[in-house]
């Protein structure tokens, strides 16, 4: 088991900037995958950006909507993943939520049913 718990949400103006964490109650597998999705007011939960893990080696993935934009990144002392968010847009707010996966995938881990882990989301709010 592996709970998962957001924070770094708040409210910021447009071109502004925030980092989300993620922690994970445990230490992490050598193979795993670490997502970042957002779910906007009357709308579906979207992929964001994810990370998979493999020995070591890690593949980032990123929604075109936010290449250039935002960087997902972990530090495993810590348990912890990140979300840099740069240049945020009022189009950026949502509620996000981080996920996780134990073990590798041929499938890139951009869609919401590959995950078995969770957290309870942290509201991101973009407007001036």
């Amino acid at each position: 088991q592996v709970q998962l718990v957001e924070s770094g949400g708040g409210l910021v103006q447009p071109g502004g900037s925030l980092r989300l964490s993620c922690a994970a109650s445990r230490r992490t597998f050598s193979n795993y995958a670490m997502g970042w999705f957002r779910q906007a007011p009357g709308k579906e939960r979207d992929f964001v950006a994810a990370a998979a893990i493999n020995w070591g080696a890690t593949t980032t993935y990123y929604a075109d909507s936010v290449k250039g934009r935002f960087t997902i990144s972990r530090n495993n002392a810590k348990n912890t993943a990140y979300l840099q968010m740069n240049s945020l847009k009022p189009e950026d707010t949502a509620v996000y939520y981080c996920a996780a996966e134990l073990g590798s995938t041929t499938i890139p881990p951009t869609v919401p049913s590959l995950y078995g882990y969770w957290g309870q989301g942290t509201q991101v709010t973009v407007s001036s």
